[in-house]
């Protein structure tokens, strides 16, 4: 079962921190190319569609060891829930960003 990691865990504390001399090249530009952060950004989106499918998965696996009586503590099938359920929550809210952010775009351009 794939946990959450907490917040202090998953470096959202670094994301405003300045580059230090391993991020600067010789000129103080980040290293990272246009395609090299696409790329990154593509695999981060597929990692996180990837994280929602195995908690959808583990929750239904979860439900069916409750409705057989294998799974003993139901509090554990309610948490798998839970987070399964979040997860998709905030996949199709990004989602939706995402395509008003895509319209707007295209709206500024006609």
């Amino acid at each position: 079962m794939a946990l959450i990691p907490p917040i202090g865990a998953s470096g959202v504390s670094s994301l405003g921190a300045t580059p230090t001399a391993k991020t600067l090249g010789a000129t103080g530009a980040t290293d990272s190319s246009a395609t090299q952060r696409g790329s990154d950004f593509g695999s981060m989106v597929s990692d996180a569609l990837d994280n929602m499918s195995s908690q959808n998965l583990t929750a239904d696996q979860m439900a069916r060891d409750a409705a057989t009586g294998k799974l003993r503590n139901v509090s554990d099938y309610m948490i798998a829930e839970n987070q399964a359920q979040l997860t998709t929550q905030l996949t199709v809210a990004v989602r939706n960003k995402a395509v008003d952010a895509f319209n707007q775009i295209m709206e500024m351009s006609v």
